[in-house]
């Protein structure tokens, strides 16, 4: 298979478009709910239920860890994931992202729970996401464009990956990460998939 060559795969049409819609405004909700919560002081700027915007890699940028939407498609696309990399896999977590423009993803590579990682564009302005596919550090990286629905596949802790300034308003995308099968990081650390950073071990 070429992930095992090549450490990623490309899918075209990973979910339905209308599905992948449904995902983008479900998000683009969260967001507004959050922000109204926060305004109105109902919500402490620390509980991070409805999401937060303290992401280290891009600060003031909308995010959310293990939202219930997001852990239920790292469950659904398992087996899609399986199929296409010829690994077993445990699910570890979900996260989130509504990109805002300007927001610029900076060259790097995950932890560890990240081992087999996959993006699907949401939705929004279109915005590449690059990978170096050499074993070594800041070569130029291999472009890849995903339309609504689309996901890649790569090795999250294994390759570097990027995304340059954001020219657009908004792009939502959810990332779905997995370990091999008989990895000890099972949801990440929590007894079970759907809880919050607090859970992890």
């Amino acid at each position: 298979m070429k992930f095992k060559t090549h450490k990623f795969e490309i899918i075209r049409n990973a979910l339905d478009k209308n599905l992948a819609n449904f995902l983008f405004n479900y998000l683009k909700l969260r967001k507004q709910a959050l922000d109204h919560l926060q305004e109105t002081r109902y919500l402490s700027p620390y509980d991070k239920t409805f999401g937060y915007y303290q992401d280290e890699q891009i600060p003031n940028t909308y995010s959310i860890y293990s939202d219930h939407a997001m852990e239920t498609l790292l469950m659904f696309l398992k087996h899609t994931i399986q199929k296409q990399t010829g690994i077993k896999l445990i699910e570890t977590y979900s996260y989130a992202r509504l990109y805002k423009h300007g927001d610029v993803l900076f060259r790097h590579k995950d932890r560890s729970s990240c081992a087999i990682s996959a993006t699907v564009n949401l939705g929004g302005d279109p915005w590449p996401i690059y990978l170096n596919t050499t074993n070594k550090r800041f070569q130029d990286g291999f472009k890849v464009d995903l339309a609504p629905g689309d996901l890649l596949i790569y090795s999250g802790d294994k390759m570097e990956h990027w995304r340059e300034e954001f020219q657009g308003d908004i792009s939502g995308q959810v990332f779905l990460h997995y370990n091999e099968i008989n990895s000890k990081n099972k949801y990440d650390g929590r007894p079970m998939l759907g809880l919050p950073e607090d859970f992890k071990k």
